[in-house]
């Protein structure tokens, strides 16, 4: 018998405790993915000429600006619920952060960051991108910990049939009734999504300078279309529609368009981008 059946329970999201402070397994994932997606962006900054210093720079002005927008933009949505409970507006470690809200943070302090350093931005974007999917597959089982992104409710038998380890199946019981584990199904999507980018990426030719970007973009603007349509927890406007769906549409055309664009001004292969000024 396997551990997780022998304990049939779902896991504490409260990982160890400092004294009075709980550290979460929300956070210790969250700080994992930075941490990694940084250390693969460094890397990757060597080769186009970008120093380690302006990614340490960036994320130190970037992360905590992240991590306002992505609790902003969740509570904006949810302003019916959170206008009755003030107090818990600040509380991250509870999860109730967005995606989407994080990346607009984190994009905003980089179009600044790479102006005050003479840095492509585009060039920037292409580091990153990869490493930025990277982190959200990682992200994604932070929301399970929190038992948050979930689905519909499904039965015991169709987890099985997908072959889950127990202890997803455990942790997807939730309010009474098992859920389709939709957080398992955008962390594979990204997670491929990486390994895509990573293979392409260094092809001769293939990428143009901010295409790499736009390739993220689409990738996951397509899948999370798809899969929070799956999700009963989604931000609303109104009763019917999915915030997540209206901005995946937004970005997916506007990166096609971004695209066609760029490429009829020829700007130079990916490879060949280096260190340049606005």
């Amino acid at each position: 018998m396997q551990l997780w059946q022998f304990l049939g329970t779902a896991i504490n999201p409260i990982a160890f405790k400092l004294g009075p402070i709980e550290i979460h397994w929300y956070g210790v994932i969250i700080a994992s993915a930075v941490i990694i997606a940084l250390t693969l962006s460094v890397r990757e900054g060597h080769r186009v000429g970008i120093k380690s210093d302006d990614f340490y720079d960036y994320v130190l002005w970037a992360l905590p600006v992240a991590i306002v927008f992505a609790r902003a933009y969740y509570v904006i949505f949810e302003w019916s619920y959170y206008s009755q409970h003030p107090a818990e507006i600040v509380a991250v470690w509870d999860g109730g952060i967005a995606i989407y809200g994080s990346l607009i943070g984190a994009l905003l302090v980089m179009w600044l960051f790479c102006r005050s350093r003479y840095i492509s931005i585009w060039t920037m974007l292409d580091v990153v991108a990869p490493t930025v999917i990277l982190a959200q597959a990682i992200g994604r089982w932070g929301n399970f910990m929190n038992q948050e992104a979930f689905g519909k409710i499904t039965s015991l038998a169709f987890l099985q049939s997908l072959h889950l380890p127990t202890f997803i199946i455990n942790q997807m019981y939730i309010s009474g009734a098992y859920r389709v584990p939709t957080f398992f199904y955008e962390s594979c999507w990204n997670l491929l999504g990486f390994i895509v980018l990573m293979v392409l990426r260094h092809r001769h030719h293939l990428f143009r300078q901010g295409e790499v970007f736009l390739s993220y973009v689409l990738w996951y603007s397509a899948g999370r279309f798809v899969i929070e349509g799956m999700r009963t927890d989604s931000l609303m406007i109104g009763n019917t529609i999915r915030v997540s769906q209206v901005l995946s549409v937004i970005l997916f055309v506007g990166a096609i368009i971004l695209w066609i664009i760029r490429r009829r001004h020829q700007y130079p292969w990916y490879l060949k981008g280096k260190k340049m000024q606005q």
